[in-house]
């Protein structure tokens, strides 16, 4: 933001604070108690607008060079001096999360731009089924053919169903028609694959009742799950039995694909048996292994912070990589160098005080008007990357990359928490708070000797695996010009990478509080990048184009409210424990701060937004007003506030890249969102304060019902009642009443002037035209403007308007209120356009 936008928010907060000062002075004693309570809500609409928009003010936008990076790091021979890296996909339901949208994202990351023998991608599964496991089973045997095919012919996206789905496909190998043979076949290759994957479900079950028939069980034994090569399942069977249910049992760890060599290995060329030719290119897998923790009654298995706690130990004793990728099962990677980009900012100039690097978060199976604001992009290319000119953006749960210390609980080698806008502050602050350890502390003979003081906590803390904790002087002091060492996953190593996940191995450790990902809130996300900050760790922003990766929003309008019905609740229980920015260390950057007490606090604005789009419209029946009598100070006050609100919001539509109707639409859900979920929100976790109740949610479906080849966004549109509905609706039919009623009192002569009422009409009118997304939602409307819902608004506004003419015991004859109330209309007017244009103005 330049300089005229800082000055526009200084215009805009001294505009603010004399309109406050104003309304102070003014207050209603007609209706004391709405003077009151309006008060308040403009304080907090002032407070929550600042708090927005402080952190903006030193904006930087951030480029990967990634010629310098291939300059540097890789080798004319096609060896590179690139670091390791592992990857981590998270999935805990296959039916709700689609296992195919699994598969694709696994098989984006071992198509990925990255050095094979550096590239590891571990699947955590949390509900211990065999239907998943066969699944990157199968999608490891497809990918000997995809990843060839994506390096020989420089394939984007990389993953399968999101390229086969392109109307053109560009090519980029020897010739057009080798290209056009080879994809032909691919494809075959590709649809052959989904019919395995489709018919996995039925296969297992076949396969099961075969085995149980043959062993001749009798009624009321277990049936077990068996696998292909006849063996029983170790986790979860398809019926449910002792130690083989969810949440019950053992742990697993399957190395689908073994650690590749060091060399180059070219692949086959063209013959009867196999018409690609692979000849001229490098056919090597990165590696990829199945990680299903152990589960066992009696343990809190804190979901998914747990699950990529219980994958940071195993993927230490195993690869050890000094970087780690977090992605949801539904992302793929749509830009093969998104791994590089990410990389960019952890090797290159002052680089090693940064803790993660996050990415935006980009979906498809959004419908073209975006109902639900499930692009969110003035959150992501707006809030996230002005952040980047502070301490950083917030880690926002997916398609983050992380230095592996920091979830140690190391500190940086030094701290700088000024930056461009406190450089003063941030030289008091700015020193050495550890020496980093020297090359010979990684070797076994140091490690023997007790050199261990480096570590930021005791041995304890870490648990008991010794291979674990060996591990850490190795990953804290990385060096990307060595040469990988080979991973050997043999029997001891599996052994030790299954214990390391068992349900008792965090018992009596520093996991979950001072190490790895942060347990006690569903948000563990925002929770644990935040205690990164407040060491002084820094993050940082990367967008590039194409999108690095593309997820999958959710299906309809109520899985979105859970959605962010989740969200709100885990940032208000950030602010309700002792990671409360509030009391975070001098290490954190002050405007860092105030943008952790946002995300923490955005939630309550629904107890002010439910009395301005309620009360308002309620003035209309009872004749009682917000503001008795405006001023031409008033609207001088009122046109500086608004305009300023108006400018500020293109300057910053304009910086971020997005569009003036992604704005809006951004504005239409945050109102629908903060009737619903965020005022659930605050009502959750005040039980969860005062009764000590523990919260639970339910995972957030994106698995298709519907038939998507007849209409694509058919599921967004789908009706699933929730209770998360009622506020909206509610809100909804007041103001439609309270329009009517108006409309009503001007027709029967209590009110004699139009254009005294016209105004609050409007703003009520303003307040349904917020909620229409919402209103279509529910209806299960897709496509045009659905004439029933106008239809429907009309019907109440006309049966409300004629049921208060024609029932004589409301209003008097000859309009007994009329004066009071047209004087209260003029008022509300201008009072009403205000309150919604602060709410409005609130992101």
């Amino acid at each position: 933001m330049a300089w005229h936008g800082r000055v526009l928010i200084f215009v805009r907060l001294i505009a603010f604070t004399l309109f406050v000062i104003w309304r102070i002075s003014h207050r209603n004693p007609d209706a004391l108690w709405l003077w009151v309570t309006s008060i308040a809500g403009e304080f907090w609409f002032g407070f929550s607008w600042l708090l927005d928009q402080l952190p903006k003010l030193n904006p930087i936008n951030r480029v990967p060079d990634l010629a310098v990076l291939r300059q540097r790091f890789d080798r004319a021979d096609g060896t590179s001096r690139l670091p390791g890296l592992d990857i981590f996909v998270t999935t805990a339901d296959p039916f709700k999360e689609p296992i195919l949208s699994t598969a694709n994202s696994v098989l984006s990351i071992l198509a990925a731009d990255y050095p094979v023998e550096r590239n590891t991608c571990y699947l955590s599964d949390d509900s211990g089924m065999l239907l998943t496991y066969e699944a990157m089973a199968e999608a490891a045997k497809f990918a000997t053919v995809w990843v060839p095919f994506c390096r020989k012919h420089g394939i984007e996206p990389r993953g399968p169903e999101s390229y086969f789905e392109l109307k053109s496909h560009p090519y980029m190998g020897r010739s057009q028609e080798d290209f056009v043979n080879d994809r032909r076949r691919v494809r075959k290759e590709y649809d052959e694959f989904k019919a395995r994957i489709n018919g996995l479900e039925h296969d297992i079950k076949q396969r099961s009742d075969a085995h149980n028939a043959a062993r001749g069980l009798k009624d009321g034994q277990p049936r077990a799950t068996w696998m292909a090569d006849g063996t029983q399942w170790e986790g979860t069977w398809v019926e449910p039995a002792e130690n083989h249910r969810k949440g019950d049992h053992a742990g697993i760890v399957q190395v689908l694909v073994n650690h590749p060599s060091h060399s180059r290995q070219l692949g086959p060329p063209a013959s009867a048996d196999n018409p690609l030719d692979f000849s001229m290119v490098d056919v090597r897998l990165p590696m990829l292994v199945y990680v299903s923790r152990e589960k066992r009654p009696g343990f809190n298995h804190e979901k998914k912070a747990g699950a990529m706690n219980a994958l940071t130990r195993c993927s230490a004793v195993l690869t050890n990589s000094p970087f780690i990728l977090n992605l949801d099962c539904d992302h793929y990677i749509n830009n093969s160098q998104a791994l590089r980009a990410g990389i960019c900012f952890m090797l290159g100039r002052d680089s090693d005080t940064v803790a993660f690097v996050q990415f935006p978060q980009r979906f498809e199976g959004v419908d073209p008007t975006d109902l639900y604001a499930n692009h969110n992009r003035i959150f992501f290319d707006g809030t996230l990357r002005a952040l980047d000119g502070m301490q950083g953006p917030i880690y926002v749960g997916t398609g983050c990359l992380f230095r592996r210390v920091t979830l140690y609980g190391f500190d940086p080698p030094r701290i700088n928490v000024g930056g461009p806008c406190f450089p003063s502050l941030g030289g008091m602050f700015a020193k050495a708070r550890y020496e980093k350890p020297g090359l010979e502390m990684t070797t076994k003979a140091a490690v023997a000797k007790g050199k261990h003081g480096f570590l930021p906590l005791p041995r304890k803390a870490y648990g008991k695996s010794e291979a674990f904790v060996d591990s850490i002087p190795r990953a804290s002091h990385p060096s990307p010009f060595a040469a990988a060492a080979a991973v050997v996953a043999d029997e001891a190593t599996i052994s030790e990478a299954v214990a390391v996940t068992t349900a008792a191995y965090e018992k009596k450790t520093g996991w979950g509080s001072n190490i790895g990902w942060v347990y006690g809130t569903v948000t563990e996300d925002v929770v644990t990048g935040y205690r990164m900050h407040i060491k002084g760790w820094r993050s940082r922003y990367c967008s590039i184009y194409p999108h690095a990766f593309i997820g999958t929003a959710p299906i309809n309008l109520t899985e979105r409210l859970y959605q962010v019905l989740r969200w709100s609740t885990g940032s208000l229980e950030i602010f309700f424990s002792r990671n409360n920015p509030l009391f975070g260390s001098t290490f954190l950057h002050p405007l860092q701060r105030v943008a952790y007490i946002n995300i923490t606090t955005y939630p309550f604005t629904a107890i002010f937004l439910i009395f301005y789009t309620t009360v308002p419209a309620l003035s209309f029946v009872t004749g009682h007003f917000i503001v008795q009598r405006p001023t031409t100070m008033f609207y001088v006050y009122l046109a500086i506030v608004l305009g300023t609100l108006l400018i500020l919001a293109v300057l910053e539509v304009k910086w971020a890249g997005v569009t003036v109707f992604e704005w809006f639409r951004n504005g239409q859900f945050w109102m629908t969102a903060s009737c619903s979920a965020y005022l659930a929100a605050v009502c959750q976790v005040l039980v969860k304060v005062v009764f000590r109740r523990d919260i639970s949610f339910k995972l957030t479906s994106k698995q298709p019902a519907g038939d998507e080849k007849k209409d694509p966004y058919a599921d967004l549109y789908v009706v699933r009642w929730t209770w998360l509905m009622v506020t909206p609706i509610i809100i909804i039919l007041v103001n439609i009443v309270g329009s009517a009623v108006a409309f009503a009192k001007v027709v029967d002569g209590e009110w004699t002037h139009w254009l005294k009422v016209a105004g609050g009409v409007f703003f009520n009118f303003w307040v349904l035209f917020h909620l229409y997304p919402f209103a279509k939602g529910i209806l299960g409307r897709h496509g045009k403007t659905p004439v029933v819902v106008l239809v429907w608004w009309a019907f109440t506004f006309v049966i409300t308007a004629v049921l208060y003419i024609n029932i004589p015991h409301i209003h008097g004859p000859g309009g007994k209120h009329a004066h009071g109330g047209a004087m209260g209309r003029h008022a509300h007017h201008h009072a009403g356009n205000n309150k919604f244009q602060e709410i409005y103005g609130w992101p």
